[in-house]
Protein backbone atom coordinates (compact mmCIF):
# COMPACT_ATOMS: atom_id res chain seq x y z
CA UNK A 1 0.00 0.00 0.00
CA UNK A 2 2.54 2.62 0.79
CA UNK A 3 5.08 1.61 -2.29
CA UNK A 4 1.70 2.38 -4.45
CA UNK A 5 0.81 5.94 -2.25
CA UNK A 6 4.29 6.81 -3.46
CA UNK A 7 4.06 5.57 -6.73
CA UNK A 8 1.11 7.42 -7.33
CA UNK A 9 2.35 10.99 -5.56
CA UNK A 10 5.67 10.77 -7.81
CA UNK A 11 3.21 10.41 -10.87
CA UNK A 12 1.34 13.07 -9.73
CA UNK A 13 4.04 15.35 -8.94
CA UNK A 14 5.56 14.47 -12.28
CA UNK A 15 2.73 15.54 -13.98
CA UNK A 16 2.54 18.40 -12.24
CA UNK A 17 6.10 19.44 -12.80
CA UNK A 18 5.59 18.50 -16.14
CA UNK A 19 2.97 21.34 -16.89
CA UNK A 20 4.77 23.80 -15.23
CA UNK A 21 8.58 23.62 -16.48
CA UNK A 22 6.67 23.05 -20.19
CA UNK A 23 5.30 26.61 -20.34
CA UNK A 24 7.67 28.67 -19.81
CA UNK A 25 7.43 32.11 -20.47
CA UNK A 26 10.95 33.00 -22.07
CA UNK A 27 9.11 35.59 -24.92
CA UNK A 28 7.06 38.43 -24.71
CA UNK A 29 4.43 36.88 -25.70
CA UNK A 30 0.53 35.82 -23.48
CA UNK A 31 0.85 32.45 -22.98
CA UNK A 32 -3.26 31.09 -23.05
CA UNK A 33 -2.65 27.09 -21.90
CA UNK A 34 -5.49 25.50 -22.91
CA UNK A 35 -6.14 21.82 -21.35
CA UNK A 36 -8.56 19.50 -23.55
CA UNK A 37 -8.81 15.68 -24.13
CA UNK A 38 -9.18 14.00 -27.14
CA UNK A 39 -8.46 11.35 -29.92
CA UNK A 40 -4.84 11.60 -31.87
CA UNK A 41 -7.63 12.48 -35.05
CA UNK A 42 -9.47 15.16 -33.03
CA UNK A 43 -6.14 16.69 -31.72
CA UNK A 44 -4.73 16.57 -35.48
CA UNK A 45 -8.14 19.16 -36.13
CA UNK A 46 -7.41 21.03 -33.29
CA UNK A 47 -3.67 21.79 -34.09
CA UNK A 48 -4.05 24.07 -37.42
CA UNK A 49 -7.23 26.12 -35.75
CA UNK A 50 -4.66 27.00 -32.96
CA UNK A 51 -2.06 27.48 -35.76
CA UNK A 52 -4.71 29.99 -37.56
CA UNK A 53 -5.58 31.59 -34.63
CA UNK A 54 -1.84 32.63 -33.86
CA UNK A 55 -1.18 34.12 -36.70
CA UNK A 56 -4.34 36.39 -36.39
CA UNK A 57 -3.08 37.12 -32.81
CA UNK A 58 0.60 37.65 -33.26
CA UNK A 59 0.74 38.52 -29.91
CA UNK A 60 -0.84 34.98 -28.38
CA UNK A 61 0.74 32.26 -27.85
CA UNK A 62 -1.80 29.13 -27.09
CA UNK A 63 -0.06 26.38 -25.07
CA UNK A 64 -1.74 23.07 -25.61
CA UNK A 65 -2.35 20.18 -22.69
CA UNK A 66 -3.41 17.25 -24.71
CA UNK A 67 -4.42 15.04 -21.85
CA UNK A 68 -5.73 11.87 -23.06
CA UNK A 69 -6.31 9.97 -19.77
CA UNK A 70 -7.19 10.41 -16.66
CA UNK A 71 -8.41 14.36 -17.61
CA UNK A 72 -10.53 15.47 -14.66
CA UNK A 73 -8.24 13.96 -12.02
CA UNK A 74 -5.28 15.63 -13.28
CA UNK A 75 -7.34 18.97 -14.09
CA UNK A 76 -8.40 18.49 -10.30
CA UNK A 77 -4.60 18.27 -9.61
CA UNK A 78 -4.06 21.69 -11.76
CA UNK A 79 -6.47 23.29 -9.73
CA UNK A 80 -5.70 22.26 -6.35
CA UNK A 81 -1.77 23.35 -7.39
CA UNK A 82 -2.75 26.71 -8.52
CA UNK A 83 -1.41 26.02 -11.51
CA UNK A 84 -5.01 25.55 -13.62
CA UNK A 85 -5.20 26.39 -17.60
CA UNK A 86 -6.39 29.26 -18.64
CA UNK A 87 -9.06 27.56 -21.08
CA UNK A 88 -10.67 24.13 -19.69
CA UNK A 89 -12.24 22.13 -21.93
CA UNK A 90 -15.22 20.19 -20.16
CA UNK A 91 -18.42 18.06 -20.03
CA UNK A 92 -21.83 18.83 -18.25
CA UNK A 93 -21.04 15.74 -16.62
CA UNK A 94 -18.73 17.60 -14.47
CA UNK A 95 -18.85 21.09 -14.84
CA UNK A 96 -21.46 21.31 -12.08
CA UNK A 97 -18.51 20.85 -9.35
CA UNK A 98 -15.91 22.77 -11.02
CA UNK A 99 -18.82 25.26 -11.10
CA UNK A 100 -19.43 24.79 -7.39
CA UNK A 101 -16.44 25.02 -6.47
CA UNK A 102 -16.13 28.69 -7.72
CA UNK A 103 -13.01 28.01 -10.37
CA UNK A 104 -14.97 28.31 -13.59
CA UNK A 105 -15.54 32.17 -14.80
CA UNK A 106 -19.19 32.99 -15.18
CA UNK A 107 -19.81 33.42 -19.26
CA UNK A 108 -22.96 34.69 -19.00
CA UNK A 109 -22.33 38.27 -19.51
CA UNK A 110 -20.07 37.31 -22.41
CA UNK A 111 -22.24 39.09 -24.88
CA UNK A 112 -19.67 38.45 -27.99
CA UNK A 113 -19.98 34.81 -27.63
CA UNK A 114 -23.43 35.22 -29.34
CA UNK A 115 -25.49 32.72 -27.68
CA UNK A 116 -28.24 33.09 -29.86
CA UNK A 117 -26.59 31.29 -32.27
CA UNK A 118 -26.60 27.89 -29.92
CA UNK A 119 -29.00 25.20 -29.66
CA UNK A 120 -31.10 26.50 -26.50
CA UNK A 121 -30.30 23.27 -24.82
CA UNK A 122 -27.07 22.55 -25.50
CA UNK A 123 -26.65 26.00 -23.53
CA UNK A 124 -28.81 24.47 -20.60
CA UNK A 125 -26.38 21.78 -20.42
CA UNK A 126 -23.56 24.25 -19.68
CA UNK A 127 -25.38 26.14 -17.39
CA UNK A 128 -25.21 25.99 -13.30
CA UNK A 129 -27.24 27.60 -10.99
CA UNK A 130 -28.96 29.64 -14.00
CA UNK A 131 -24.99 30.65 -15.21
CA UNK A 132 -23.05 29.88 -18.12
CA UNK A 133 -19.41 28.50 -17.34
CA UNK A 134 -18.82 27.59 -21.13
CA UNK A 135 -18.89 27.93 -24.57
CA UNK A 136 -20.78 24.50 -26.30
CA UNK A 137 -18.95 22.58 -28.99
CA UNK A 138 -20.96 19.56 -29.37
CA UNK A 139 -24.31 17.79 -28.36
CA UNK A 140 -24.05 14.64 -27.29
CA UNK A 141 -26.91 12.16 -27.49
CA UNK A 142 -27.62 8.47 -28.23
CA UNK A 143 -28.83 7.09 -31.68
CA UNK A 144 -29.39 3.76 -32.81
CA UNK A 145 -26.51 2.73 -35.55
CA UNK A 146 -27.81 -0.60 -37.64
CA UNK A 147 -26.41 -2.72 -40.47
CA UNK A 148 -28.13 -2.50 -43.47
CA UNK A 149 -27.00 -5.76 -45.04
CA UNK A 150 -27.92 -7.87 -42.02
CA UNK A 151 -31.40 -6.32 -42.27
CA UNK A 152 -31.92 -7.16 -45.60
CA UNK A 153 -30.09 -10.83 -44.90
CA UNK A 154 -32.98 -11.07 -42.62
CA UNK A 155 -35.67 -9.55 -44.64
CA UNK A 156 -36.13 -7.14 -41.53
CA UNK A 157 -37.44 -3.90 -42.69
CA UNK A 158 -35.14 -0.74 -41.34
CA UNK A 159 -35.93 0.83 -38.40
CA UNK A 160 -38.09 4.39 -38.93
CA UNK A 161 -38.52 7.55 -37.35
CA UNK A 162 -41.32 7.28 -34.28
CA UNK A 163 -41.13 3.67 -33.89
CA UNK A 164 -41.38 2.42 -30.23
CA UNK A 165 -39.56 -0.44 -28.09
CA UNK A 166 -41.57 -2.83 -28.81
CA UNK A 167 -40.78 -2.62 -32.40
CA UNK A 168 -36.69 -2.34 -31.20
CA UNK A 169 -37.66 -5.62 -29.73
CA UNK A 170 -39.39 -7.18 -32.32
CA UNK A 171 -36.99 -6.47 -34.95
CA UNK A 172 -34.01 -7.66 -32.41
CA UNK A 173 -35.69 -10.72 -32.40
CA UNK A 174 -35.60 -11.64 -35.79
CA UNK A 175 -32.43 -9.58 -36.20
CA UNK A 176 -30.78 -12.50 -33.99
CA UNK A 177 -28.86 -15.85 -35.41
CA UNK A 178 -26.39 -18.39 -34.05
CA UNK A 179 -23.89 -15.38 -35.06
CA UNK A 180 -25.93 -12.41 -34.78
CA UNK A 181 -27.18 -10.33 -32.07
CA UNK A 182 -29.94 -8.16 -32.76
CA UNK A 183 -29.22 -4.97 -30.48
CA UNK A 184 -26.00 -4.05 -28.22
CA UNK A 185 -25.73 -4.37 -24.39
CA UNK A 186 -23.21 -2.30 -22.21
CA UNK A 187 -23.69 -2.01 -18.54
CA UNK A 188 -22.91 1.89 -18.30
CA UNK A 189 -25.53 3.93 -17.33
CA UNK A 190 -25.48 5.95 -20.16
CA UNK A 191 -26.23 3.09 -22.19
CA UNK A 192 -29.88 1.97 -19.77
CA UNK A 193 -30.82 5.64 -18.62
CA UNK A 194 -32.50 5.32 -22.32
CA UNK A 195 -34.67 2.74 -21.49
CA UNK A 196 -35.75 4.39 -18.11
CA UNK A 197 -36.69 7.67 -19.68
CA UNK A 198 -39.31 5.73 -21.92
CA UNK A 199 -41.41 4.42 -19.36
CA UNK A 200 -41.16 8.38 -17.80
CA UNK A 201 -38.32 7.12 -15.42
CA UNK A 202 -35.00 8.33 -13.81
CA UNK A 203 -34.61 10.92 -11.33
CA UNK A 204 -31.84 12.06 -9.32
CA UNK A 205 -31.60 14.61 -6.20
CA UNK A 206 -29.02 16.58 -4.78
CA UNK A 207 -28.07 14.00 -2.49
CA UNK A 208 -26.88 10.55 -3.03
CA UNK A 209 -28.87 9.09 -0.30
CA UNK A 210 -32.26 10.06 -1.87
CA UNK A 211 -30.79 8.15 -5.20
CA UNK A 212 -29.74 5.38 -3.38
CA UNK A 213 -32.88 4.77 -1.26
CA UNK A 214 -35.32 5.76 -4.16
CA UNK A 215 -35.13 6.10 -7.60
CA UNK A 216 -34.29 2.47 -8.25
CA UNK A 217 -37.67 1.88 -6.80
CA UNK A 218 -39.39 3.89 -8.64
CA UNK A 219 -41.61 1.96 -10.38
CA UNK A 220 -40.91 3.55 -14.32
CA UNK A 221 -37.01 2.82 -13.57
CA UNK A 222 -37.68 -0.65 -12.14
CA UNK A 223 -39.67 -1.00 -15.88
CA UNK A 224 -37.15 0.22 -17.76
CA UNK A 225 -33.95 -1.56 -16.69
CA UNK A 226 -36.25 -4.74 -16.18
CA UNK A 227 -37.08 -3.97 -19.99
CA UNK A 228 -33.08 -3.25 -20.79
CA UNK A 229 -32.08 -6.37 -18.61
CA UNK A 230 -34.70 -8.72 -20.63
CA UNK A 231 -32.60 -8.18 -23.80
CA UNK A 232 -29.57 -9.75 -22.16
CA UNK A 233 -30.91 -12.30 -19.83
CA UNK A 234 -34.75 -13.46 -20.42
CA UNK A 235 -34.85 -13.02 -24.58
CA UNK A 236 -30.85 -13.90 -25.32
CA UNK A 237 -30.88 -10.76 -28.21
CA UNK A 238 -28.24 -8.83 -26.37
CA UNK A 239 -24.53 -10.49 -25.75
CA UNK A 240 -23.73 -11.57 -22.63
CA UNK A 241 -20.75 -11.13 -20.39
CA UNK A 242 -19.21 -14.35 -21.20
CA UNK A 243 -20.36 -13.31 -25.28
CA UNK A 244 -18.07 -10.37 -25.10
CA UNK A 245 -15.05 -11.05 -23.95
CA UNK A 246 -12.63 -8.19 -24.25
CA UNK A 247 -14.25 -7.11 -27.36
CA UNK A 248 -16.06 -3.56 -27.37
CA UNK A 249 -19.90 -2.95 -28.49
CA UNK A 250 -18.33 -1.19 -31.60
CA UNK A 251 -15.97 -3.88 -32.35
CA UNK A 252 -18.98 -6.39 -33.07
CA UNK A 253 -20.56 -4.07 -35.00
CA UNK A 254 -17.48 -3.67 -37.38
CA UNK A 255 -17.32 -7.59 -37.26
CA UNK A 256 -21.28 -8.36 -38.31
CA UNK A 257 -22.02 -9.77 -34.56
CA UNK A 258 -24.70 -7.07 -33.53
CA UNK A 259 -27.15 -5.98 -35.80
CA UNK A 260 -27.83 -2.22 -33.57
CA UNK A 261 -25.94 -0.56 -31.74
CA UNK A 262 -26.85 1.99 -29.41
CA UNK A 263 -23.80 4.54 -29.60
CA UNK A 264 -23.28 8.18 -30.46
CA UNK A 265 -21.87 10.64 -32.67
CA UNK A 266 -18.23 9.93 -31.93
CA UNK A 267 -18.39 6.37 -33.50
CA UNK A 268 -18.92 8.18 -37.00
CA UNK A 269 -15.43 8.83 -37.78
CA UNK A 270 -14.71 4.84 -37.24
CA UNK A 271 -17.73 3.32 -39.32
CA UNK A 272 -16.62 5.67 -41.86
CA UNK A 273 -12.97 4.46 -41.81
CA UNK A 274 -13.44 0.46 -41.06
CA UNK A 275 -16.94 -0.46 -42.20
CA UNK A 276 -17.13 -2.80 -44.68
CA UNK A 277 -21.10 -3.02 -44.84
CA UNK A 278 -23.92 -0.83 -45.51
CA UNK A 279 -24.73 0.89 -42.33
CA UNK A 280 -26.65 3.96 -41.43
CA UNK A 281 -28.46 5.58 -38.15
CA UNK A 282 -31.70 5.98 -36.29
CA UNK A 283 -33.64 7.67 -33.60
CA UNK A 284 -33.72 5.75 -30.01
CA UNK A 285 -37.57 5.25 -29.59
CA UNK A 286 -38.06 8.03 -27.71
CA UNK A 287 -36.69 11.49 -26.47
CA UNK A 288 -32.92 10.93 -25.33
CA UNK A 289 -31.09 12.50 -22.61
CA UNK A 290 -28.35 15.31 -23.99
CA UNK A 291 -25.07 16.24 -22.78
CA UNK A 292 -22.47 18.52 -24.04
CA UNK A 293 -18.81 19.23 -24.11
CA UNK A 294 -17.45 23.14 -24.60
CA UNK A 295 -14.74 25.77 -23.40
CA UNK A 296 -14.86 27.41 -19.68
CA UNK A 297 -12.34 29.89 -18.56
CA UNK A 298 -10.37 29.50 -15.10
CA UNK A 299 -11.47 31.85 -12.86
CA UNK A 300 -7.72 32.38 -11.60
CA UNK A 301 -6.58 33.24 -15.25
CA UNK A 302 -4.68 36.60 -15.65
CA UNK A 303 -5.78 36.54 -19.41
CA UNK A 304 -9.48 36.20 -19.82
CA UNK A 305 -9.86 38.78 -22.10
CA UNK A 306 -7.64 36.79 -24.56
CA UNK A 307 -8.54 33.61 -23.49
CA UNK A 308 -12.55 34.56 -24.31
CA UNK A 309 -11.47 35.71 -27.75
CA UNK A 310 -9.63 32.55 -27.92
CA UNK A 311 -12.80 30.25 -27.65
CA UNK A 312 -14.60 32.92 -29.40
CA UNK A 313 -12.46 31.45 -32.36
CA UNK A 314 -12.77 28.00 -31.52
CA UNK A 315 -16.88 28.51 -31.67
CA UNK A 316 -16.93 30.27 -34.90
CA UNK A 317 -18.74 28.65 -37.58
CA UNK A 318 -15.89 28.20 -39.55
CA UNK A 319 -14.16 25.93 -37.31
CA UNK A 320 -17.19 24.37 -36.00
CA UNK A 321 -17.47 23.17 -39.61
CA UNK A 322 -14.48 21.69 -39.50
CA UNK A 323 -15.30 19.54 -36.50
CA UNK A 324 -19.08 18.76 -37.77
CA UNK A 325 -17.09 17.48 -41.63
CA UNK A 326 -14.49 15.28 -39.37
CA UNK A 327 -18.10 13.02 -38.52
CA UNK A 328 -17.16 13.67 -34.51
CA UNK A 329 -19.55 15.69 -33.32
CA UNK A 330 -22.90 17.13 -33.49
CA UNK A 331 -22.05 20.91 -33.56
CA UNK A 332 -23.56 23.48 -30.78
CA UNK A 333 -23.32 26.39 -33.31
CA UNK A 334 -27.57 26.08 -35.27
CA UNK A 335 -25.97 27.27 -38.44
CA UNK A 336 -23.23 24.42 -38.51
CA UNK A 337 -25.65 21.85 -37.47
CA UNK A 338 -27.74 22.61 -40.12
CA UNK A 339 -25.36 23.19 -43.26
CA UNK A 340 -24.03 20.36 -45.59
CA UNK A 341 -20.61 19.67 -43.67
CA UNK A 342 -23.07 18.19 -41.21
CA UNK A 343 -26.08 16.51 -43.20
CA UNK A 344 -24.60 16.14 -46.76
CA UNK A 345 -20.84 14.63 -46.05
CA UNK A 346 -20.32 10.84 -46.59
CA UNK A 347 -21.94 8.25 -43.63
CA UNK A 348 -24.74 8.11 -42.11
CA UNK A 349 -27.47 9.16 -44.98
CA UNK A 350 -29.81 9.64 -42.20
CA UNK A 351 -27.08 11.99 -40.66
CA UNK A 352 -30.80 14.55 -39.68
CA UNK A 353 -31.52 11.68 -37.12
CA UNK A 354 -28.91 13.05 -34.08
CA UNK A 355 -30.79 16.48 -34.96
CA UNK A 356 -34.52 15.29 -34.65
CA UNK A 357 -32.93 13.46 -31.28
CA UNK A 358 -31.61 16.82 -30.12
CA UNK A 359 -34.65 18.76 -30.37
CA UNK A 360 -36.73 16.10 -28.10
CA UNK A 361 -33.89 15.80 -25.65
CA UNK A 362 -33.87 16.45 -21.84
CA UNK A 363 -30.68 17.61 -20.27
CA UNK A 364 -29.10 15.61 -18.54
CA UNK A 365 -29.91 16.57 -14.83
CA UNK A 366 -26.61 16.43 -13.39
CA UNK A 367 -25.93 17.81 -9.72
CA UNK A 368 -22.47 17.76 -7.99
CA UNK A 369 -21.90 14.47 -7.06
CA UNK A 370 -23.74 12.80 -9.82
CA UNK A 371 -20.69 10.88 -10.95
CA UNK A 372 -20.30 9.23 -7.59
CA UNK A 373 -24.63 8.37 -7.67
CA UNK A 374 -23.51 6.96 -11.29
CA UNK A 375 -21.26 4.70 -9.24
CA UNK A 376 -23.56 3.69 -6.88
CA UNK A 377 -25.83 2.79 -9.98
CA UNK A 378 -23.45 0.77 -11.73
CA UNK A 379 -23.54 -1.39 -8.29
CA UNK A 380 -26.60 -1.78 -7.64
CA UNK A 381 -27.38 -2.84 -11.50
CA UNK A 382 -24.83 -5.28 -12.01
CA UNK A 383 -26.44 -8.18 -11.10
CA UNK A 384 -29.65 -7.73 -12.93
CA UNK A 385 -27.34 -7.56 -16.14
CA UNK A 386 -26.01 -10.65 -15.37
CA UNK A 387 -28.26 -13.20 -13.52
CA UNK A 388 -29.17 -16.26 -14.90
CA UNK A 389 -32.75 -17.24 -15.98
Amino acid sequence: MIKKIVSSFFIICLFLCFCLSHYKKDDNLIHIRFATWGSESEINILKPILNEFEKENPKIKIDLMHIPQNYFQKIHLLFASNTAPDVIFVNNLYLPLYANAGVFEDLTRYKEFEYDKYYKKSLESMTFNKKIYALPRDMSNLVIFYNKDIFNRQKVPYPKQNWTLDDLLVKAKKLTTPKTFGISFEEKPLYYLPYMLYYGGWGVNDTKNYFVQNVLAKPENKKGLEFYANLRTKYHIAPKREEIGSATMAQMFLQGKIAMHLSGRWMVPKYRQEAKFDWDVVEFPHKMFMDSSGWAISKSSKHKKDAAKFIQFLASRKNSNKFAQSGLIVPARIDSANSKYFLDNQKPQNAQAFLNTAEKSVPTPVTVDYNEILDDLNVKTEYMFNKRH
